[in-house]
C-alpha cells in the first residue's frame, strides 16, 4: 500500500495461467487509496517448493481460506482474475456468496471465456516439445525459459497444472454472482472473441459492463496504465 492515506478499497487478482503475484508488481503503484493484493499459487516464486494445485475446488478453497481474514474487516474489495484467474474469481465469488462473509463489491475479469464455455483446443496433455512450442503463443513465459531445458524441467509442472485447470474447467448450469461484473479484455487477444466475453453477462443478477483495452491477450501486463485507469474509474476512485 502506498503512503497516501487509508485503505479505502481493495482488490483481490487472481493471476493468469504460469503467473505469479509478482506479474502484478507494479500495479501497487497506479492506485492511491486501493490496496493491491495478488494470490500466490503453489508451485511458483516463494512457493515454488509447494506442488501446484490442478483441481478448481481445491485451490479455491484454499484460497477462502488464505482471504477469510482479511475481508473480515468490512472495507469493501473486488475480485480481478486474468483468463484462468477469471474462471477462479468466479468460484471464489461463489464461496463468498455462500458464506456469511462480507460480499465484495464486483467482480472484474479480463481474457477470460465465460464458464459456460469448454476450451476446444486443449494443451495440457501435449508431449512437452509441443506444449512448450503452444504456451510460447500466449506470452506468458520468457523465452530464455522456454529454451532452457533445465528451467523447463523446474516450470513444466506447474505451467501443466495451471493449463489443466484452465482448460478442464466447465460450468453446464449457470449459477449468478450477487455483484456487478465488469469484463476487459484486448483488442488484438488472438483467444477470445467479444462473444465469448458478453456471454459473462449470463452470470451476475447486476449490472454488466465491458470495455477494451489496447493489447493482445496479456495487455493486463503490456498495458497496464491503461488497465488501471479502467479499473480506478469502475470502482469509483
Amino acid at each position: 500500500m502506498n503512503d497516501k492515506g487509508e485503505v479505502k478499497n481493495r482488490i483481490f487478482i487472481l493471476p493468469f495461467a504460469g503467473g505469479g503475484a509478482s506479474a502484478f508488481s507494479k500495479w501497487q503503484k497506479l492506485f492511491n487509496s486501493t490496496e493491491i493484493i495478488a494470490a500466490q499459487y503453489p508451485g511458483r516464486e516463494t512457493r515454488i517448493k509447494e506442488k501446484p494445485i490442478e483441481n478448481m475446488d481445491t485451490l479455491v478453497s484454499e484460497l477462502f481460506e488464505d482471504i477469510k481474514p482479511i475481508i473480515s474487516d468490512s472495507i469493501p474489495y473486488f475480485l480481478f482474475g486474468h483468463s484462468l484467474g477469471t474462471k477462479v474469481a468466479y468460484e471464489l465469488a461463489l464461496r463468498i456468496q455462500n458464506s456469511e462473509y462480507y460480499q465484495p463489491r464486483g467482480l472484474i475479469i479480463a481474457a477470460g471465456k465465460a464458464p459456460c464455455l469448454k476450451e476446444n483446443n486443449p494443451i495440457h496433455q501435449l508431449n512437452d516439445n509441443d506444449f512448450i512450442r503452444e504456451i510460447g503463443r500466449f506470452s506468458v513465459t520468457p523465452n530464455s525459459i522456454l529454451q532452457s531445458k533445465e528451467l523447463m524441467g523446474v516450470f513444466l509442472p506447474m505451467l501443466r497444472a495451471d493449463f489443466k485447470l484452465d482448460e478442464t474447467y466447465h460450468r453446464s448450469d449457470v449459477q449468478k454472482v450477487n455483484l456487478p461484473i465488469l469484463a476487459l479484455m484486448g483488442e488484438d487477444d488472438p483467444e477470445l472473441t467479444i462473444n465469448e466475453l458478453l456471454m459473462w453477462r449470463d452470470f451476475t443478477s447486476h449490472e454488466f459492463t465491458y470495455k477494451k483495452a489496447a493489447g493482445a491477450h496479456m495487455f493486463v501486463i503490456t498495458n497496464q496504465e491503461d488497465v488501471a485507469k479502467i479499473i480506478r474509474e469502475y470502482i469509483s476512485l
